[in-house]
């Protein structure tokens, strides 16, 4: 191993004195490497200073265009308190080992606890793991668990119209795997079509998903129907949301949700545009069909409060026929993010967020609405940080123009743009209008 190595950090003497005690003669004979797949020549990567690594990362990052985002469709970017970083960055949360281990501190398993019951009492289902990838991964996971536990011989999963395209392929992916079809129901002004919803459900459905809001930023107004549908034929009612909206929306359970999955780095982590953290609660009958992990809290021999990974339904830890996912890791120090920008906000903050996200998206639509050529909100319903904006131009043409004025929207079809508002200032917002009066007249 190199000297001084910050990864590697034993000298040559400790390194042959751990071959001599396994009795191998070099690091290579530890390692069985078939030969068709050994790498035997150079990487070809040349050694740097720290300087010339950061002067060329600063060049590239500096590639990016500079613009105000109005983006949304899945990545929000809520302001993130700096106690977050600072908390989170302490030693004992940081650590190469993997946090989702038995032997991981007690600490981060308080954390993850308390991670998992924001989740539990944001959602009111009884069980929530603590956290996979993202909301793609979640509702994957959920899929391939309603085909575990529905009694249906059924293997269709039907979801909206509507949904994040990124999202659906991560579905397919699962489905594929699983011997599972995704089907899709129609929307009608931006919500489900329940009517056409329950048309297209049948004995072969096992699970039904809604989003609310939906990707394009409106209020699911009829979960209570949809979840009759799924019932009317033992389906799972899985519902997608994340914590901000949850705060504020009405609680999943009571509209009969069994599963709910979604996002929850909308706090905690700012927009990432790929990275996430995926919520996953469920009743309590699918308890050990959970995927990934649960954190308990239990009892030590001295009476102590401790905390313990109590289910890890992996095929790591119990045999492949068993297990419920083949799911490798979690996020788990994101979720440790979560957590504490929850508490830091608390319930009163929580719902405070929300009901931003609500004032300031029907605010700025009725100023875009006031913008020549714009009609804006395009779905006549309630709204959530974002909504649609129809506008008389091409849409990608305008969506182009505003880039070149410095502010970034979404072109969802020809007509159509998407705004989604959620820390921008009213300066910001002032310079959107200016610049559509602009670029969409």
């Amino acid at each position: 191993m190199p000297q001084g190595s910050p990864f590697a950090p034993h000298t040559a003497a400790e390194t042959a004195a751990m071959l001599s005690a396994v009795g191998a003669d070099s690091e290579a004979a530890l390692f069985d490497v078939p030969e068709p797949v050994r790498f035997d020549g150079d990487l070809g990567i040349e050694a740097r200073s720290e300087r010339a690594v950061r002067e060329e990362v600063a060049g590239t990052l500096a590639a990016n265009a500079d613009l105000t985002e109005f983006l949304g469709r899945g990545h929000h970017d809520h302001y993130v308190p700096s106690l977050v970083d600072h908390v989170a960055d302490r030693s004992e949360f940081l650590t190469s080992y993997t946090q989702y281990q038995p032997e991981v501190a007690q600490g981060f398993l308080q954390a993850l606890f308390e991670f998992q019951s924001m989740v539990v009492e944001l959602t009111g289902l009884d069980v929530a793991n603590c956290s996979v990838y993202d909301a793609a991964t979640a509702l994957g996971e959920a899929a391939t668990l309603a085909a575990r536990v529905r009694a249906t011989d059924g293997d269709r999963v039907l979801v909206p119209e509507l949904l994040r395209e990124g999202k659906a392929d991560v579905l397919r992916n699962y489905a594929a795997g699983a011997g599972l079809t995704v089907d899709s129901y129609p929307h009608d002004d931006g919500v489900a079509d329940v009517g056409a919803l329950a048309d297209r459900a049948g004995e072969d459905t096992i699970m039904i998903y809604a989003e609310t809001p939906t990707v394009r930023g409106t209020v699911e107004e009829s979960l209570s129907e949809i979840g009759a549908v799924a019932d009317e034929h033992g389906a799972l009612f899985c519902l997608g949301s994340d914590p901000v909206a949850l705060s504020l929306l009405e609680e999943p359970a009571a509209a009969g949700a069994d599963v709910v999955v979604g996002d929850a780095a909308t706090l905690g982590l700012g927009t990432a545009y790929g990275m996430g953290t995926g919520l996953f609660a469920c009743r309590e009958d699918f308890l050990r069909q959970v995927p990934g992990r649960l954190v308990g809290a239990t009892e030590d021999a001295a009476g102590r409060r401790a905390y313990t990974l109590t289910l890890q339904t992996r095929e790591q830890h119990i045999r492949r026929e068993r297990a419920t996912s083949n799911i490798c890791t979690n996020q788990a120090w994101v979720a440790l993010r979560v957590a504490i920008h929850a508490a830091y906000l608390g319930p009163d903050g929580l719902v405070d967020l929300a009901k931003r996200c609500v004032r300031l998206s029907g605010e700025t639509a009725e100023r875009v609405d006031g913008v020549p050529g714009i009609q804006a909100p395009y779905h006549d319903r309630h709204h959530f940080r974002e909504f649609l904006a129809h506008t008389d131009q091409p849409a990608p043409a305008v969506a182009g123009d505003l880039a070149e004025e410095g502010y970034a929207v979404h072109a969802v079809d020809d007509h159509l743009l998407q705004v989604a508002v959620t820390e921008t200032t009213a300066d910001e917002v002032d310079g959107l209008v200016a610049a559509l009066r602009e670029v969409a007249g």
